[in-house]
């Protein structure tokens, strides 16, 4: 299997290269349930997802016999008690010694969801062996990114070989980047402003390169790896700049933009649109630093700006 490629349902049409393989026990398998703990927004908390009827989509069980699955909200302060276990392996049909063996798997695993800040827990399946056993086969665990800082030994086993090497170098700046097929780069402050910004880029006939959201806690040194990471991208031939500053100093990013287009000697046009706390600060920065940049007044005016900038590139590129 090393060196080929897997390809499955869960992997790109194209597959992914295989470099390392997992070894594990090989059990014989008589029965196989579904355990999941997962974090629900509509109980405001976990819930326990149960099924006896485990190895399969959970969701064809659901739609096919949902008789055979249970949800159960669990307080986080009682978490799951032994009587709650009992009645959790109860229903997965764990009989004789197997139930108590199985209540106790199914604590265990809670514990596990709570001290790695889990925000899924997937058994499928969880199984009995023909050596009376109860045994986890094959899991899945998401872990909540805002727990990073207390667990930082899982997450720097993170696998980044198949991530887009830029998503990975603007995530070490707290940076949050997505490749696209476009030709103007984006660099905003907030997701929702980053969709808005891409969507009336595409409204006036441009198509963004990027979606680069440098966040709140965004600094001077954080916009010039946003600018240098951008402007690693051939493809982008102009950069919007869309800020809306509330917790954001637009004085912050105008210090950084100035440095930025210094540093990397910026030869595409830079469209830059800021408004909000401290704007005509930022603003007077800019100015004064007498670089080439187009200002727009409002969102409508920079994506139009942008877009005609880009084509002006475009043709610049053609005659040359």
């Amino acid at each position: 299997m090393i060196g080929h490629k897997l390809i499955t349902k869960q992997t790109p049409k194209t597959g992914i290269n295989v470099n390392k393989v997992m070894v594990a026990k090989s059990v014989n398998i008589t029965r196989e349930t579904y355990f999941c703990i997962v974090q629900d927004r509509l109980h405001n908390g976990p819930v326990v997802i149960i099924s006896p009827s485990g190895g399969t989509d959970i969701e064809n069980v659901a739609a096919k016999t949902p008789h055979l699955v249970k949800t159960i909200p669990i307080d986080v302060h009682q978490g799951i008690t032994e009587s709650l276990a009992q009645k959790i392996a109860d229903f997965l049909e764990f009989r004789g010694d197997l139930k108590a063996k199985a209540a106790t798997e199914v604590q265990k695993l809670w514990n596990l969801f709570l001290s790695v800040d889990a925000t899924q827990l997937e058994i499928n399946p969880l199984v009995e062996t023909d050596e009376r056993e109860v045994i986890s086969v094959d899991a899945k665990i998401n872990f909540d990114d805002n727990a990073e800082f207390r667990q930082k030994n899982i997450f720097s086993q993170n696998e980044v070989s198949e991530s887009d090497p830029r998503e990975v170098d603007a995530s070490k700046y707290n940076l949050n980047y997505v490749g696209m097929d476009g030709n103007i780069g984006c660099l905003v402050n907030g997701a929702g402003l980053a969709m808005a910004t891409m969507d009336i880029i595409k409204l006036h006939g441009g198509e963004p390169a990027n979606f680069l959201d440098v966040g709140g806690g965004v600094n001077e040194e954080s916009i010039i790896q946003a600018f240098r990471i951008i402007s690693s991208d051939s493809n982008v031939k102009c950069i919007l700049v869309n800020v809306f500053g509330g917790i954001v100093n637009c004085a912050t990013i105008a210090k950084g933009l100035v440095n930025a287009c210094k540093s990397f000697k910026l030869s595409i046009p830079l469209v830059v649109r800021l408004e909000g706390t401290n704007v005509q600060e930022g603003k007077r920065i800019l100015d004064e630093s007498k670089l080439p940049l187009i200002f727009a007044s409002d969102l409508d005016e920079a994506a139009s700006k942008a877009v005609r900038a880009d084509s002006s590139s475009k043709q610049k590129a053609f005659a040359a």
